[in-house]
């Protein structure tokens, strides 16, 4: 197989299916190919592109990616990442075993890892797997990585610029592309721990993907959440007040929610940090550059601070 082909990529391949008909993928000539015939070129960035001829509905572009990658990567969502890792290890506690498990392609004997019943290891032996569905940057799926140390990870996303990020967010996380709204790239039970955060769900293609004893972490914002910053500038997209009772309509007939958890805390704001916070948002497509630099003139140092409220919950598969 081409060495220039990422090492995650190539061990994601027991899990990755065409995604026009389903069949496996094998590496050839720096493309994924199945036995059909359909072809998915894998980009310099290392990210597989496999999204469908139609394209995704929506998706970070240029300058959206770059401030997401920038505000994460300050580390002011922090906090969110670990109350993440804590409901994950709580809900899948296979994670936690510091020993990955044997993979077909190790040699030597296999020694299986102690775990609960509820989380038992993976038949074919591969790692448990992180999947971050609308991964962005690879920021949470990074993180998760270096919390669980036996594990792999793949981040899927349909902004390509977003990928660029994420095909190196971590040695171990995969990058490819792919619409939520569309089946997964994915076998069937092929997930221990599915997240996501602030982006899009698919509660059907989620239960699909997740084995048994795997759990889904949803993390979405409160009610306070950025209202500072909400108030302050005309045009950012606003709460919708039915949102919780959507998330679990729509969550109900394939999962039971497990556990739930309200993460509130205050974030020191300066000028760059809120434009990095406005731009990497929904609100990026509805407030027009002047509008936000003159409200943020307007507020000078009044706003020193926003609130940070996320609502998270885990799931398990019915």
């Amino acid at each position: 197989m081409p060495s220039a082909v990422p090492a995650a990529l190539l061990d994601a391949l027991d899990i990755l299916r065409c995604p026009t008909c389903g069949a496996q993928l094998t590496v050839r000539d720096r493309s994924l190919h199945c036995s059909q015939r359909h072809t998915f070129d894998i980009a310099r960035a290392g990210y597989a592109s496999m999204l469908g001829g139609g394209g995704a509905r929506s998706g970070d572009d240029d300058e959206m990616a770059r401030a997401r990658e920038r505000f994460l990567g300050s580390g002011a969502y922090a906090p969110l990442l670990a109350a993440i890792a804590e409901l994950a290890e709580a809900a899948v506690p296979s994670l936690a075993v510091t020993e990955p498990p044997r993979t077909s392609r190790s040699p030597g004997p296999s020694v299986p890892a102690v775990q609960s019943p509820s989380a038992g290891p993976d038949p074919s032996g591969a790692a448990p797997t992180v999947l971050d569905m609308g991964c962005g940057p690879g920021y949470y799926l990074a993180g998760l990585l270096d919390r669980f140390e036996g594990a792999r990870g793949l981040g899927v996303d349909t902004s390509a610029r977003s990928l660029r990020f994420a095909a190196r967010a971590h040695d171990r996380a995969a990058a490819c592309s792919g619409d939520v709204f569309a089946p997964f790239p994915l076998a069937d039970d092929s997930i221990d721990l599915l997240v996501d955060v602030f982006a899009p769900r698919h509660p059907a293609e989620f239960a699909r993907v997740l084995r048994p004893s795997g759990a889904l972490v949803v993390a979405r914002p409160g009610a306070d959440h950025l209202a500072e910053l909400r108030e302050a500038i005309p045009g950012m997209v606003s709460m919708d007040p039915r949102k919780e009772e959507r998330l679990h309509g729509a969550l109900e007939p394939f999962f039971d929610t497990t556990a739930t958890r309200e993460l509130t805390y205050e974030l020191p704001l300066d000028e760059a940090r809120a434009r990095d916070l406005v731009a990497m948002t929904p609100s990026a497509r509805h407030v027009p550059q002047e509008t936000l630099a003159r409200s943020l003139a307007e507020q000078d140092s009044s706003m020193s601070e926003v609130t940070v409220s996320v609502l998270i919950s885990t799931h398990r598969r019915r």
